[in-house]
């Protein structure tokens, strides 16, 4: 049993499998990998080896996940890159609802993970302007969510929360930090706004666009692993947090001991990429830098304002690391925006 987190009783496990045609099970092994309130295990069997995930109770609904499957779906009809999903045998159905969870199986794909590479960089941003390309008219019948991290209310209540008496532990320190980034957030906000964005086309993006979401073989990407943020919302927000994600640095276990910098080489090759395929005009290019700053506040102020911690970091360390950052961006705007838009 895998240390911590949720996980299948092997009850569960073989309930679940009993609805799959895969043959004789040879091994089933638990993968701890993304969030721990889903839990993963690979399974060998005599038709090839499959991964098994139950998303957390409660936190999504069949409606969105089937969503996100139609999606897959028509990927698959493409050159598009992913981990196949597997019909269950007597449901005919790739959503595996049962005990009031919901299950999905994939064909396992292997691959490594984001080797920092020019080659990898550049081939994530051509597949994200193909993941845009191909769902252009896509499922006009669906309704999926429609919000992003641009001008949102609920980031600024957020950054409002931070640190304060609604916190179960209020620090001022992280309060003052949490002020200084809504005032650079709402700066970015107006400024992409004022370029048109509430004009511009929307359609289904990713909406988690990050190595973590990859796996690569020979510098080339081979699967996109997650679709559980497909939204609608303008595809230049996608592109904002892919070269955000693609062109950040740091990793290091202290956030304060990671730089203000980012990688200027990756940004651009990232986004030259998805130029390739998808032309941008002057507004949109324009508007990648300030997205970039609102992207990065979002992610990062939601979990702290709700725990006090970014994942395990402390929060306060973590907000005031975003803030160098989004002062860096703002400081070499010019030098940034130039090589976006030549």
């Amino acid at each position: 049993m895998p240390r911590g987190g949720a996980h299948f009783s092997s009850e569960e496990l073989a309930q679940v499998l009993s609805h799959y045609d895969i043959g004789v099970i040879h091994q089933a092994k638990p993968l701890n990998a993304g969030s721990r309130r889903a839990p993963k295990i690979v399974i060998a069997s005599e038709r090839g080896e499959f991964l098994l995930k139950r998303r957390p109770k409660g936190e999504d609904n069949l409606y969105h996940v089937a969503f996100a499957h139609a999606i897959q779906a028509h990927l698959s009809e493409t050159d598009f890159p992913l981990a196949p999903l597997v019909t269950a045998s007597d449901q005919k159905n790739t959503i595996l609802y049962l005990n009031n969870h919901i299950y999905e199986l994939f064909e396992f794909v292997t691959g490594s993970r984001y080797d920092g590479s020019a080659e990898a960089t550049a081939d994530a941003g051509l597949h994200l302007a193909n993941f845009h390309r191909y769902l252009t008219d896509f499922a006009k019948k669906w309704k999926p969510p429609g919000t992003s991290f641009h001008d949102s209310s609920i980031v600024r209540i957020h950054l409002k929360t931070a640190g304060t008496k609604k916190m179960a532990h209020p620090d001022k320190k992280l309060q003052k930090t949490a002020e200084i980034l809504m005032t650079l957030y709402n700066d970015s906000s107006v400024r992409v706004s004022e370029l048109g964005f509430d004009s511009w086309p929307r359609q289904i993006v990713h909406g988690d666009w990050h190595p973590g979401n990859m796996l690569f073989s020979n510098h080339k990407l081979t699967a996109v692993l997650d679709f559980d943020s497909v939204k609608i919302a303008s595809p230049v927000t996608d592109l904002a947090n892919g070269m955000l994600q693609f062109s950040i640095v740091g990793n290091r276990p202290n956030p304060a001991d990671w730089p203000d910098y980012f990688d200027q080489a990756k940004l651009v090759q990232f986004l030259n990429s998805y130029r390739r395929v998808i032309e941008l005009d002057q507004s949109k290019l324009t508007s990648l830098l300030d997205l970039m700053i609102e992207t990065m506040i979002a992610e990062s102020i939601l979990p702290v304002a709700a725990t006090g911690f970014f994942g395990n970091l402390s929060g306060l360390e973590f907000l005031k690391m975003i803030q160098r950052k989004a002062d860096w961006l703002n400081n070499n705007r010019d030098t940034i925006i130039h090589a976006i838009t030549s």
